[in-house]
This record gives structure tokens, sequence and C-alpha cells, in this order.
């Protein structure tokens, strides 16, 4: 175990409120890409603008939902690993008091977290804009299949829309406004796998600091709060999250 993972253990140990906040890098070792990694991130070859935009999906439903099914049954069949189970466990143990994530992937959840919000939606349902009527994600998938030009369709007609956040959308307001109330009354804010680059949830560390907390990291490459936390782990999510688990 490093000397990272113990100082981090000790944190969680002698902190009264400890709050998580995962980003894409926590669910790379499920086998779910990361968004701007050179040579394997999401957006390597795709624009985003162009097929994760509220105006895509507006304008070219057929094109965003042949890019949005196939990442969709990726998510689908994945499983939590050893970093979403360690988190299930400290919050089985009360060490844990709430997890926030930019995810939308459910993997947390089948790790066994409970609390969970999710501040970019999830894979877990699709709506129809027009109508209100919600359907789950299996059900989705079906008509994706079903469709001979790929839309899934609501029974009103319209194309379905998946609830998680697309540019261009705003943040589900009771999501963010819970976030920054847990960032500010945390004594400690764990930061795992998320650059802190996507505003507002880049912002949650600054609350912490400013209500007088702490922030630790968990995240390979630079962010923007390396020089104010209290302490860096940067090895792989999964065998740095274990040996904090394992030291508590």
């Amino acid at each position: 175990m490093s000397e990272a993972a113990g100082r981090l253990a000790g944190l969680i140990s002698e902190s009264s409120s400890v709050v998580a906040l995962t980003g894409a890098g926590i669910s790379v070792p499920s086998g779910i890409p990361d968004f701007r990694s050179p040579g394997s991130g999401l957006w390597e070859n795709v624009n985003p603008m162009e097929v994760a935009h509220i105006d895509a999906w507006r304008s070219d439903p057929a094109r965003f939902w042949d890019f949005y099914g196939q990442r969709f049954g990726l998510l689908a069949n994945c499983e939590p690993n050893g970093a979403h189970r360690a988190l299930a466990s400290l919050e089985r143990s009360g060490r844990l008091e709430a997890l926030l994530t930019q995810n939308i992937d459910m993997l947390h959840q089948k790790a066994g977290s409970v609390e969970v919000i999710e501040l970019h939606g999830s894979i877990r349902t699709s709506s129809c804009l027009s109508c209100g009527e919600q359907v789950p994600l299996e059900e989705a998938m079906g008509m994706i299949e079903a469709a001979d030009d790929g839309i899934p369709r609501c029974r009103c007609g319209e194309p379905l829309k998946p609830d998680v956040v697309l540019f261009g959308e705003m943040l589900p307001s009771d999501a963010i406004e819970r976030a920054f109330d847990l960032a500010a009354g945390a004594d400690l804010l764990i930061c795992i796998g998320t650059s802190l680059e996507v505003f507002p949830v880049a912002s949650l560390p600054a609350e912490t600091f400013g209500a007088g907390g702490r922030v630790a990291l968990v995240t390979q490459g630079p962010t923007p709060f390396d020089d104010r936390a209290v302490v860096k782990l940067d090895g792989d999510v999964e065998a740095e999250l274990t040996a904090v688990l394992g030291a508590l």
C-alpha cells in the first residue's frame, strides 16, 4: 500500500462527513472509454457537437441514435469494477455520506451504492419531450433494433430522447443543488477519475474548500486542484481505492 493510500484512509477515518465525486475515469477499468484520452477517448474520432448535442437529436435523430444506441448497448453490458465496489463498501460501513457522479452508466448502483446523485442523468430511461412518456433502457434498445430508421419512438410517434444531459442542456437542478449542498457540508470531498474541467461540476471542490473542508484526488493526469488537495493518488483507480479500503 502506498503512503498516499494510507493517508487517504486516515482522512476518511477522521472525517465526520465524506462525499465522493466520480467521473469517467472510474469506469475505464469496466471497459468504458473516457472522453478525451489520446487514442482511446470517446471524442477521438467523433465531434460531440454533431452527435451528442440537443440540436443534433432534434435535427438528425437517426444519426444521434446510431451513435447513442451503440454506446448504450456497450454501457448496458458492462459490470462494476473494484473501484465502484470499494465506494459501495464505504457507504455500507457508514463512512461515505453520498456519491456524486458525472457518469450515466449506472455502475455505482450495480455495485450496491444507494445514495447516488446522477449529475448528468442516466441511461436508465428515455423520454418523449412531447407527451412525457418514459420507457426503460431495455425497451428503448428493443425499439432501436425494430425500427427501420433506428429511431426509438414514443406511442405518440415522436422520437425518444435519452434521459442524459446532452451538450446544450442544463444539468438537473435538483441534482446539482444537492451536490453543492453536500460539497459545502463535507469535511472531505474525494474526487475520483475526473479531470475537474467541466462546469458547474468542476466548481464542487471550491465549494468544499470555501466551507473549510478538505479535498482529496484519486485520478490520473493533472487537475486544477492538484496544488490545493490534501493528498493525490494517481495510480490505477481500482488498485488505489482497494488499497484505501483495505487500510480502514
